[in-house]
C-alpha cells in the first residue's frame, strides 16, 4: 500500500494544496467480512478526485461513509477517520446538514415522483426558501448547469419520470447542485447513459470542478483519464495506488498491478 501523500506535486504557483477531506485508517465491514481496509487518502479542494477499480474492490462502500449513508445499511460498521473541513463526519451531530455539504449521484437516476421543477425545487424547498421568484431562479441554474435547462425549460411542470434515461441523469445531477454541496460525489454516473449524455456530463463536471470538489468513482479508465486530476487505485478492499492521473495512464506507477487493471489485464 503506498501513502496517499508522496509523489503529490504542490498547489498552484508552490502553496500546499487545501485538504477538503482526509481518510485516516479506514476500515469498512459487514458483519465479519471486511470490506475495506487501511484507506489513507486527501483530497484536495476544487480537484476532481478518481476512484477505479474492479468490481468488488470497495469503492462504493468507500463513498457510503463520507456522508454517513452507511447509517442506512444495515451491519456496516466503520473504524478510522474522515476528516472533512477537519471535522470527524462521525462526530457530526446534524446528519442532514453534512448530506447538505456532501452530495451524491447514484449510479441509476434516482428521481423524484415530482415535476422536473419540483424535483430541483425540493430540497430548496425543505431549507426554507418559499418565494417562487427566488425558486425559479434556483431551478434555471441547476438545469443549466447539468446541461440540461435547454432541453426541459418549455415542460417544466412535467413529470422527471418521463424523460429518458440520460435526461433522467442529468436531472439527478441537478437536485445535487441544488443543495450548493461543497463535495459532489459521484458513482458510476455513466453506467446507464448513452455516450453522447456521458461526454455532456463530462463537460460539465470539468466547469463544476472550479467551483466545487467532485469524486469520481467509475469502472470506465478512460473516464477518469479524461476527468480526474488524481486517482486512486481500489483492488480488493485495499487503495494501491494513488498519483496524479496522467502518471498512471503513462506507466508512472509504484505497483505493476494498477497498470495492469489500467491496460485491461484482468477486471
Amino acid at each position: 500500500m503506498v501513502s496517499a501523500v508522496q509523489d503529490m506535486p504542490a498547489g498552484e504557483a508552490g502553496r500546499d494544496p487545501v485538504i477538503k477531506l482526509e481518510v485516516r485508517d479506514l476500515a469498512i465491514r459487514y458483519g465479519s467480512t471486511t470490506a475495506i481496509s487501511g484507506i489513507n487518502l486527501e483530497v484536495r479542494e476544487n480537484e476532481i478526485f478518481g476512484i477505479i477499480g474492479p468490481a468488488n474492490a470497495g469503492k462504493t462502500s468507500f463513498l457510503k461513509t463520507l456522508n454517513r449513508m452507511n447509517d442506512f445499511t444495515s451491519g456496516m460498521s466503520v473504524d478510522g477517520e474522515i476528516l472533512f473541513d477537519g471535522i470527524n463526519v462521525r462526530d457530526v451531530r446534524n446528519v442532514y446538514a453534512l448530506r447538505n455539504r456532501i452530495g451524491v449521484v447514484f449510479p441509476l437516476p434516482v428521481g423524484l415522483p415530482l415535476t422536473i421543477y419540483e424535483n430541483v425545487a425540493f430540497v430548496p424547498r425543505l431549507r426554507g426558501i418559499r418565494e417562487k421568484a427566488e425558486l425559479d431562479v434556483i431551478v434555471e441554474r441547476c438545469l443549466t448547469r447539468a446541461a440540461l435547462w435547454d432541453e426541459v425549460k418549455d415542460r417544466l411542470d412535467s413529470l422527471g419520470s418521463l424523460l429518458s434515461g440520460g435526461q433522467q441523469q442529468r436531472l439527478t445531477i441537478a437536485r445535487a447542485l441544488s443543495q450548493d454541496p461543497e463535495l459532489l460525489m459521484l458513482d458510476e454516473f455513466s453506467i446507464a447513459v448513452d455516450p453522447v449524455t456521458t461526454m455532456r456530463i463530462e463537460d460539465v463536471l470539468k466547469e463544476l470542478k472550479h467551483e466545487m470538489t467532485i469524486i469520481l468513482v467509475t469502472n470506465l479508465v478512460q473516464q477518469a483519464r479524461r476527468l480526474a486530476d488524481r486517482t486512486a487505485f481500489f483492488l480488493e478492499g485495499e487503495c494501491v495506488e494513488i498519483g496524479a492521473t496522467e502518471d498512471l495512464f503513462t506507466g508512472k506507477v509504484q505497483d505493476s498491478r494498477t497498470t495492469d487493471y489500467i491496460e485491461g489485464r484482468f477486471g
